[in-house]
């Protein structure tokens, strides 16, 4: 195969915490599908703890381990978002968000002693998350008569797809999820029925 077909995930939000010097750590994962959703969960964060010194995060997505963002939010430079990131990367997670509430305690705590308890933070929403394994999934659109509604049906059957966003009118439409490995043979079958167009409309 030339392409990894699984990944691992979270199934549900989970919450970590790290104190050391009286600064407390709190860390916060979700499970992440788009880029676009960082921007409310961090600003939600940022209401819950207002009187956090900082909120600081690192985001994967995707099988490719160079899709990625942090943000150290006013910590020193590569002791924040950097070992949270390491800590989904050496945990082989992905599709995931985690922010890092800190409240400073006082005492500096220094470059090894930032990075540690980002990492420490990160792993403690880890052990406590449901960490679970996807395929990975093409979503194609598929539109199509409703004449051929019967022979769609019978293939979304054989292959144990779910569809979503279906609308059934004189022309149908429907979303369906086809894993990456199953791609050729789905498709080859579908692209077999007269009138039925595929659009490809994202990987998740």
């Amino acid at each position: 195969m030339l392409f990894e077909d699984t990944y691992r995930t979270i199934q549900n939000a989970s919450e970590g915490v790290f104190r050391d010097k009286g600064s407390k750590f709190i860390a916060y994962a979700y499970p992440l599908t788009d880029e676009s959703e960082v921007k409310d969960i961090v600003f939600q964060l940022k209401k819950e703890h207002p009187k956090a010194r900082h909120h600081c995060y690192a985001w994967r997505l995707t099988t490719d381990r160079n899709v990625f963002r942090i943000n150290d939010d006013g910590e020193p430079s590569g002791t924040a978002g950097r070992p949270i990131l390491n800590t989904l990367l050496s945990k082989d997670v992905t599709n995931i968000l985690v922010v890092v509430v800190r409240y400073f305690g006082g005492i500096l705590l220094g470059v090894p002693g930032l990075i540690n308890a980002y990492k420490m933070a990160t792993e403690d929403a880890l052990a406590h998350a449901d960490i679970i394994e996807k395929t990975v999934n093409d979503i194609y659109l598929l539109s199509f008569d409703y004449l051929q509604m019967n022979d769609v049906m019978r293939v979304i059957k054989e292959e144990e797809l779910s569809p979503s966003n279906q609308s059934f009118d004189l022309q149908c439409a429907m979303e369906i999820a086809i894993r990456k490995s199953e791609l050729n043979k789905v498709l080859g079958k579908i692209e077999k029925i007269e009138g039925v167009q595929t659009k490809y409309l994202k990987t998740i």
